[in-house]
């Protein structure tokens, strides 16, 4: 396994000495990573976090990092000596991979010392900013396809390893395989793949190079029908194909669609394979292809079966940054914590203060999700009478819920440097996120105006924010 410890900005370690000839970089403190609202955020789907656990559980500067920050000429030598003997000592408390999360939601919070706190920072951002972002933008597309999404981005990923953990994410967010070989090796998930234009294109002819392909892979022949004229020539000549696989005993996988009109194509496809006796035969598509443009395409009446999203999907090329932060939300003196505020002249960057838990609520009738209630640190919810609810903000906006029940969405996975979260497959992550998002009415969840679900604080933590508001407003 490589080491990342130097996966940082300067500034973090720069700061770092800066605890150290303070005397304060072995005092406790808590950091949050939470994301912002943003007009196309309806809502996040947690992942990163695995990869964030292992960094911090693998920190250490080895000699060669030291040499190379010593080669700066910026840092003491005391303090490189005691860089190069520094571990992971503190907790580490997040949602689960494959949890729906929201703005303002703290998804990880790490407690430390402040110089592994600080140090942390950027690495964690790195994992947990793109891998929800990519997993986001892949249950968006698989929600639109009703399933059957295989990821194909790889070739373009910003780079291998946005391939490589795009695909990851991907996974966890509904995809049910990837082209990527590598990530199917790494994380033990289904691969996918058939042949490319340069297939057709090296034989003299189309149906040559099916017969080929289908000679190469008798169990698995699915065949790309878009290279010269697909109603014309590529439909007929893998129908010709088929039949004489079945005159063998063989049973073709079917039809890809890389280009062209497809939802038009698809069906005089269906209609081709249908007449010729291949209704089990599937059509796939791929080609640019996102949450929009299936959504289209099925309401155009395609007749497609499975979904291979690149491009659209690897890159969240509508959005391509999830903007998540880190905060300082507290500092611990005598084991007493002191709670931390952020202050701005824009409201939506004003923190959420101190160490905090997130309750999920559930209407008790119809086992869906009415809100997600941010409270102090160690507070209850009492579920047995009715909770009033008020918009952080607006807070003239109220409900008052009945008959409910809650879950703490956080937990912990890393406990005084030890990890006590168990590892989970990629499959588990993904029955965990479809079994969640189950739990939420599709107005919430629907591309087109949803409803925004709400994300509240309990008196007690208003309570706490509004006081340091208006005392550290008045500056400090």
């Amino acid at each position: 396994m490589r080491n990342l410890t130097l996966l940082t900005d300067l500034y973090q370690i720069t700061m770092g000495q800066g605890y150290f000839n303070e005397g304060r970089h072995e005092e406790m403190a808590a950091f949050d990573i939470f994301f912002r609202p943003n007009k196309l955020i309806t809502y996040s789907v947690a992942a990163g976090m695995e990869q964030a656990a292992e960094w911090l559980l693998n920190l250490r500067f080895e000699e060669d990092d030291i040499e190379y920050l010593r080669s700066l000429h910026i840092f003491s030598e005391d303090y490189l000596s005691y860089l190069a003997g520094l571990r992971f000592t503190g907790d580490m408390i997040a949602v689960r991979e494959g949890e729906i999360v929201f703005p303002y939601e703290p998804i990880l919070t790490i407690k430390a010392p402040m110089i592994q706190a600080q140090l942390a920072e950027t690495a964690l951002l790195t994992f947990v900013n793109h891998q929800t972002l990519i997993a986001s933008k892949a249950a968006k597309i698989c929600a639109a396809a009703g399933g059957g999404v295989m990821e194909f981005g790889l070739r373009r990923a910003q780079g291998a390893d946005a391939g490589i953990y795009g695909a990851r994410a991907a996974m966890i967010g509904g995809c049910v395989g990837t082209s990527n070989v590598y990530a199917g090796k790494l994380f033990d998930v289904p691969v996918s793949g058939t042949m490319a234009h340069s297939w057709v294109m090296n034989f003299p002819s189309e149906i040559e190079a099916f017969r080929a392909y289908a000679k190469s892979f008798p169990k698995g022949c699915l065949l790309l029908v878009d290279t010269y004229d697909t109603l014309k020539s590529g439909v007929p000549n893998a129908i010709k194909v088929f039949k004489e696989m079945r005159a063998s005993g063989l049973e073709p996988v079917g039809i890809r669609l890389d280009s062209g009109d497809l939802a038009y194509l698809s069906k005089e496809a269906r209609k081709m394979l249908d007449r010729a006796g291949f209704e089990k035969a599937i059509i796939c598509a791929s080609g640019d292809l996102d949450e929009y443009s299936i959504r289209s395409l099925k309401e155009q009446g395609a007749r497609i079966d499975t979904w291979g999203v690149g491009t659209k999907l690897i890159t969240s090329a509508d959005m391509p940054a999830l903007g998540g932060v880190y905060k300082l939300a507290a500092v611990f003196e005598n084991g007493e914590e002191i709670p931390k505020i952020k202050l701005s002249d824009t409201t939506e960057k004003v923190t959420n203060p101190g160490m905090k838990d997130v309750f999920r609520l559930y209407d008790n009738a119809s086992g869906k999700a009415i809100a997600d209630y941010i409270v102090r640190a160690g507070e209850e919810v009492d579920t047995s009478k009715p909770l009033e609810l008020f918009h952080p903000v607006e807070t003239w906006k109220r409900m008052t819920v009945e008959n409910f029940s809650v879950r703490n969405i956080r937990t912990a996975w890393i406990v005084g440097g030890k990890r006590v979260m168990g590892t989970k497959s990629l499959k588990e992550l993904n029955a965990y996120f479809n079994g969640e998002y189950a739990r939420f009415w599709e107005e919430y969840t629907r591309l087109d105006m949803p409803h925004i679900y709400k994300v509240d604080l309990s008196p007690a933590l208003h309570g706490l924010k509004t006081d340091m508001m208006h005392r550290y407003g008045k500056g400090v």
